[in-house]
């Protein structure tokens, strides 16, 4: 009859081989799930280069077009731009060439009412010219004024064009 007699190495040793080869099973094991992983990144990795750069050629091609609207719209805008100061130098025409006789006509008519008033109450030719000249100058200055403010009041009350 043999007995079968190991000594406390001898178990030591049996654990060690044993852990050493349950832990070389583990790592195995654990490459080989881990080279699947790195096989799976890699398809996916190629499958978004195939599918992602038509994507950014054509996201390209729509910034280009987008550029070309912009550049088109820049020149509607200068445009408008420009036509709004033809349209603001032609009002400013037409608004000179219509309150210049205007001031004129109102300083003549104070003029002659202060001057026929002036000659009436006094009987001086010469003092009634010099009243109807500085009652014209006044009513033109006035008028002019008048007109200043209208503007300003006009202008403060239009909104601000976007």
């Amino acid at each position: 009859m043999t007995v079968l007699a190991a000594t406390a190495g001898d178990v030591l040793d049996y654990a060690l081989a044993f852990f050493f080869v349950a832990g070389g099973l583990a790592l195995a094991y654990m490459l080989v799930r881990m080279g699947g992983t790195f096989a799976r990144l890699s398809s996916f990795i190629k499958g978004s280069e195939r599918d992602l750069l038509p994507v950014i050629v054509k996201a390209g091609g729509t910034v280009d077009r987008v550029n070309d609207q912009i550049d088109k719209l820049d020149v509607v805008t200068d445009s408008a731009v420009s036509m709004a100061d033809s349209a603001d130098t032609a009002v400013r025409a037409v608004s000179t060439a219509i309150t210049t006789p205007v001031k004129k006509v109102t300083g003549l008519a104070a003029g002659v009412s202060h001057g026929f008033a002036a000659f009436r109450a006094r009987r001086d030719v010469g003092e009634a010219m010099h009243v109807a000249k500085d009652a014209a100058a006044k009513r033109e200055s006035e008028l002019d004024e008048e007109l200043r403010s209208a503007g300003q009041a006009a202008a403060e009350e239009t909104p601000p064009a976007v």
